[in-house]
């Protein structure tokens, strides 16, 4: 992708003003660009692949002498395995920082342009991987959290908006399938990434521990090269740019949709950012509950039933237990699957529909969901069951993905990947809160001695509130008031930092280019890998069948 040509050669290789589009680009040939960078953070979701191997490193360790080992020792021990609960923290370190560096560095990003920020990104979550796997091959805690938790936090923050930013302004007249496409891939790197690192783990078990650190180096390296390419591949739309053919609605005709712009340090001010925030930090949680519990919840609730038997508290063979482990990993495949192809539909049904009713379909048919899996659970109807959870879990990421389009919506386009950086707090904050909220209800529940396959239902209709709640928030979002847009003297000065000159020559003659090889050997380069990852979640899923 770095050999596409860029409007003016003159300017640096990682300058803004070198990367406008020529005559000769295509737009839909960024696409491929942004998913190659949301392909490799998606990893993200995987990473649950490494838990356990992580908790079996040192073979000589003494469960004697680690038996109740804290987690400030467990930082810097060598003799003790790590425990399960020690190394998942490291996905809350990474969601945490990847909202923090978005927040930190959304305005930045605007001023230095796709290919400075993206290639950051590329080194930060290549360079954090391969940090950690240094980490892992110490046995050093610490190592494998400032790597993969810190480093490759800000790796996601900054890969994460780079993308969204960029896609929104090539495609005014489709903002929701654009950005839908870029975070479908984020949403799609477990399925892609998982596979990969499961491969890698069992090729190096030979010669490291469990293969781990080998794989997260190996896998690092990869990342770096894969968003390094994406990132060179980014070109930025001039001022005023159209596609050709497009007309943009008559300014009266959706009071929703602005043509104006908002200043980040005027928009995070606003209430309706705090009441996108709050729709979107919502959303997340009820999702997070069904992500946490799912492979668990499958298996409480339905028991022997997934292995064919006809009570779920039967006591099963190695082999039945054995396909109901089967059955959930089936589940987990599916959810991956819907999480992804989910933000796509969301978001492209969103330019039809508009953002405000795509997450009023959100809530509404969210809160009848949530509350219809504790019925399945108790009528015993696996099938409804799994497909109700399919559905929630394209909700959950049509959310992510309809964000920035409502963002841009209100805010208009100049400073979306500042704002949305800002807005991303609220998934860190949901990816803290949701997890730590929905253990305790479990834990309590289990202590009050409530049946393992009741203990959801009252999590799941707290869920369902939750979502009644974000409904309200929804429904007070409103245009932004008149006071808070950019005057035409402060978009000027706002653009000149972005080294953009309104009403630029080029505007009319830039990317009028033909789709041609160039663009298909650009999709197939992240199609491929994608469609493998497709099959092999599938192929788990066909387990539930």
């Amino acid at each position: 992708m770095a050999s596409v040509p860029a409007a003016n050669s003159n300017a640096g290789f990682f300058a803004r003003e070198g990367t406008i589009a020529g005559p000769a680009y295509n737009r839909w040939w960024v696409v491929p660009a942004a998913l190659a960078i949301h392909l490799c953070i998606g990893m993200a979701y995987g990473f649950s692949v490494f838990w356990l191997p992580m908790t079996k490193l040192v073979a000589t360790a003494d469960p004697a002498m680690c038996t109740n080992l804290s987690f400030m020792a467990a930082l810097t021990t060598t003799s003790c395995n790590w425990t399960v609960p020690q190394v998942t923290h490291i996905f809350e370190t990474f969601i945490a920082m990847l909202g923090i560096s978005a927040a930190l560095w959304g305005g930045w990003l605007e001023h230095a342009g796709p290919r400075k920020a993206g290639f950051i990104a590329a080194l930060c979550w290549g360079g954090g991987l391969v940090l950690g796997g240094i980490g892992v091959s110490m046995h050093q805690l610490w190592l494998v959290y400032l790597g993969c938790g810190v480093l490759g936090g800000v790796g996601q923050g900054l890969g994460y908006i780079t993308p969204v930013s960029t896609l929104i302004k090539w495609f005014p007249d489709r903002r929701g399938m654009a950005t839908g496409f870029a975070i479908m891939g984020y949403g799609g790197g477990a399925m892609v990434g998982a596979p990969l690192a499961v491969a890698l783990m069992k090729h190096f078990s030979a010669t490291s521990p469990q293969g781990v650190a080998t794989t997260l180096m190996v896998m690092g390296v990869i990342y770096l090269l894969v968003m390094s390419a994406g990132a060179f591949g980014f070109r930025v739309a001039p001022v005023g740019w159209k596609p050709v053919g497009w007309t943009p609605k008559a300014a009266d005709s959706s009071a929703m949709i602005t043509k104006r712009h908002v200043h980040l340090n005027r928009a995070w001010k606003t209430p309706q950012f705090w009441l996108v925030w709050g729709v979107l930090f919502l959303n997340v949680t009820a999702g997070i509950a069904v992500i946490s519990m799912a492979s668990p919840m499958l298996q409480d609730v339905f028991g022997g039933k997934l292995a064919g038997l006809t009570e779920a508290a039967a006591d099963l063979t190695p082999a039945q237990k054995a396909a109901v482990v089967a059955a959930a990993a089936g589940l987990v495949g599916l959810i991956s699957l819907f999480n992804s192809l989910g933000r796509l539909f969301w978001a492209s049904l969103s330019d039809k529909i508009g953002r405000k009713n795509t997450y009023y379909a959100f809530f509404i048919l969210g809160i009848v969901l949530y509350c219809l899996l504790p019925t399945w659970g108790h009528m015993g109807v696996a099938g409804l069951f799994v497909i109700t959870v399919c559905v929630i879990l394209s909700m959950y990421g049509g959310g992510f993905s309809t964000v920035p389009a409502y963002l841009a919506d209100l805010f208009g386009t100049q400073m979306v990947g500042a704002i949305h950086g800002r807005l991303l707090t609220a998934w860190s904050a949901a990816g803290i809160f949701g997890p730590f909220v929905i253990a305790a209800i479990r834990e309590g529940q289990l202590a009050a001695g409530v049946a393992k396959n009741l203990v959801y239902d009252r999590t799941l209709y707290i869920m369902a509130a939750l979502l009644f709640v974000g409904l309200i928030c929804n429904l007070l979002v409103k245009p932004v008031k008149e006071s808070a847009f950019m005057t035409d003297e402060e978009l000027a000065r706002e653009r000149s930092l972005q080294h953009d000159t309104g009403g630029s020559a080029g505007a009319e003659t830039a990317a009028r280019g033909n789709f041609g090889v160039a663009g298909v050997i650009f999709w197939l380069a992240v199609g491929v890998p994608f469609l493998i990852g497709l099959y092999i979640a599938l192929a788990k899923a066909a387990a539930l069948f």
